[in-house]
């Protein structure tokens, strides 16, 4: 049997880089983006006022002038007109470009008003320096600068900075187009009453809520444990789709034809078995050029395993999401475990932020793989490394979530 960390990278090797698609840019969100976005000017395009107040000439403060004259307002949005008398002042507001002729900015906090003919502002706190109050053309990005590049999962603060460069539409990754497939004699749609022998097809949507969470596009399909229905209805599955997901069918039981079914269907084995608990009879595979191929075990534990730490990377990778993107993440162990089997542990855990910042992982055990009521005491599953026996309170470990 494979480990888990050799049966992920020959998932990941079969991830194939999906085309572009051009999107309105509020389409575009949670998706991957495929292209440069540059400032088309300055970050800030002009010195920007930050704070409501008056603008002057600082070397004027400098020289001990404290009483300031008014000769006008300015408001967010206006044309910035020079100030005609270095000695005096211009009322501003905070989003307003400095008026030529001034430098620096006093907030109303540090002024006082008074009315008359002519407006008078007194300076109460001097500012350390030039430009104070003040955000400088160009300070945050140059023109031509790239601010995004390809592989970004566009969250709301890229839709924002590619707004303000004005991009309407913006180039991404197709959606995966996945086929989710449920096999079992036992399974009957979720809209029947099951015989006391049978129970609802849970699995698939539990995939196709998943696949929808990542930005991928799915259909369910059903098959009996029949080696011909399996045999005819595959290979259409496998033409029309980026990946195919199956729960159930991969063991050793009478009735497990998938694996044959998949080869005589031209899909090329990559493995089968991986050295992990729950989700050991893991298969997987590829058709040469085409669709990759998940037959996961169909205890719902072992389906939810195998999406979270094989599935979902292959989708993002196939996207072409950058590694910075796909950062791993590890909670620390709230209480001691023991597991003795010389196998990679999935540990279904509820999640808590500690007082020290740190990510706390309770176990949260389920009562076997066929126990889908117990992940809902859980948020994630921590994967424990074979090796030990023993996992002490306090260490650290992969998590793979999938509540966020």
């Amino acid at each position: 049997m494979l480990s888990v960390e050799d049966a992920y990278r020959h998932v990941l090797a079969t991830a194939r880089a999906l085309p572009t698609e051009t999107v309105p840019l509020l389409a575009a969100i949670g998706r991957v983006l495929h292209q440069e976005v540059v400032a088309d000017r300055d970050f800030p395009p002009y010195n920007r006022v930050t704070m409501d107040g008056i603008a002057l000439r600082f070397a004027a403060l400098a020289a001990g002038q404290t009483e300031f004259a008014i000769e006008r307002t300015q408001l967010a949005g206006a044309l910035p007109e020079p100030m005609i008398n270095p000695l005096a002042a211009i009322e501003i507001m905070t989003g307003a470009a400095l008026p030529p002729g001034t430098d620096t900015v006093i907030r109303y906090e540090d002024l006082r008003l008074s009315e008359g003919p002519v407006r008078q502002a007194t300076v109460l706190a001097l500012p350390p320096r030039p430009g104070h109050n003040v955000h400088a053309r160009a300070t945050d990005q140059p023109a031509g600068a790239r601010l995004l590049v390809p592989g970004v999962v566009l969250s709301p603060a890229e839709i924002a900075v590619a707004a303000t460069v004005g991009a309407a539409t913006l180039a991404v990754a197709r959606r995966v187009r996945v086929a989710v497939v449920s096999t079992g004699d036992e399974l009957v749609p979720i809209d029947q009453t099951p015989l006391p022998h049978q129970i609802r097809r849970s699995n698939a949507p539990m995939l196709q809520a998943a696949l929808a969470a990542d930005g991928a596009l799915s259909e369910a399909f059903h098959f009996d444990d029949d080696l011909d229905s399996l045999k005819q209805g595959l290979p259409p599955l496998l033409a029309d789709f980026d990946a195919v997901l199956l729960s159930g069918g991969v063991s050793k039981g009478k009735a497990d034809f998938l694996p044959q079914a998949l080869r005589e269907s031209g899909v090329e084995q990559l493995f089968h078995g991986v050295a992990q608990r729950p989700g050991q009879p893991f298969w997987f595979g590829q058709r040469p050029g085409g669709a990759a191929v998940f037959a996961m075990p169909g205890n719902p534990v072992s389906t939810f395993v195998g999406y979270y730490r094989y599935v979902r990377s292959w989708l993002r990778q196939s996207e072409g999401v950058g590694p910075a993107a796909l950062p791993q993440v590890f909670a620390a162990l709230a209480e001691p475990v023991d597991f003795k089997p010389a196998l990679t542990y999935f540990l279904p855990v509820r999640l808590e932020l500690g007082a020290d910042g740190r990510l706390l992982a309770h176990p949260a055990p389920t009562a076997g793989s066929g126990d889908l009521a117990g992940l809902l005491a859980a948020d994630g599953l921590l994967e424990l490394a074979p090796g030990q026996t023993h996992f002490a309170a306090g260490t650290a470990w992969p998590l793979w979530r999938y509540r966020s």
